[in-house]
């Protein structure tokens, strides 16, 4: 049984957790009268849970009186991605055995792509990425897979705030072709990155189903070995580890409720 008062202290923190989702699907950024419509708490115990949440610097009030995401949180989810990679690495190491090309893992965070593990190949010609990196989304296979699984409107504000550099000439660079893009990869199941981060090198990924935050799987490698027969072969292979790693997340986040 519990102690007095700890039922109420549980419920205060599953509400503070609440609280840090709401400002998460409201894009970082909210107004008290936005979390109370969103998460149905009662407007004092937002007050009373915000101030805490300030105070500890999981939140800040913005000039504007609106509140926003803290700037302690990114360690935590920076190491929460890092843990993610970790216990990811067995079932990329399987993809690499069955497609003989480098694998990788990566997650959104903060509008860019962060790669969180890899599994190289064996061959000696290796590619840009690598664990830790950022890269913006709409310029990668792991990313156009992500931006595939949300709102058409919260990309088009993505790449507003990030603009879309070109990383070679085969990049997209216009809105409109990259959200007619992703409606393919919806579609289909996979995206392709057709050298546009990086000249001669060709990727296929897949979105992860299911978790908390976007992720996916991919397999890069040289246009020369990873011609389109190959990736038709290949796709099957990727989609089945990025269903293992979201059945993975499921299991992880099941285990923790």
């Amino acid at each position: 049984m519990p102690v007095d008062g700890a039922g109420s202290g549980v419920q205060s923190l599953q509400r503070a957790f609440e609280l840090l989702e709401g400002l998460a699907d409201s894009g970082g950024e909210a107004s008290l009268s936005e979390l109370a419509a969103t998460t149905e708490l009662p407007m004092p115990t937002i007050h009373r849970l915000i101030r805490t949440l300030v105070a500890a610097g999981y939140v800040r009030q913005n000039d504007n009186r609106r509140y926003a995401l803290g700037a302690r949180l990114i360690r935590l989810g920076e190491q929460a991605s890092m843990q993610f990679g970790t216990w990811a690495r067995p079932l990329l190491a399987e993809l690499v055995d069955a497609v003989g090309e480098t694998a990788n893992l990566a997650v959104l965070e903060r509008d860019e792509v962060v790669y969180v593990a890899q599994a190289p190949s064996k061959h000696s010609m290796r590619m840009f990425t690598e664990v830790g990196r950022r890269v913006l989304p709409h310029g990668t296979g792991v990313g156009k897979a992500m931006l595939a699984c949300l709102d058409p409107q919260d990309v088009r504000a993505l790449v507003q705030r990030t603009g879309m550099p070109a990383y070679t000439e085969h990049t997209y660079t216009d809105p409109d072709a990259l959200l007619a893009q992703l409606v393919t990869i919806a579609e289909q199941g996979y995206a392709l990155d057709e050298a546009e981060q990086e000249l001669g090198v060709r990727c296929v990924a897949v979105a992860v189903p299911g978790g908390p935050a976007p992720a996916a799987v991919s397999v890069s490698g040289p246009e020369g070995r990873l011609t389109p027969e190959v990736i038709t072969k290949i796709v099957p292979i990727v989609q089945q580890t990025a269903r293992a790693l979201g059945t993975q997340l499921d299991d992880t986040t099941a285990g923790a409720s």
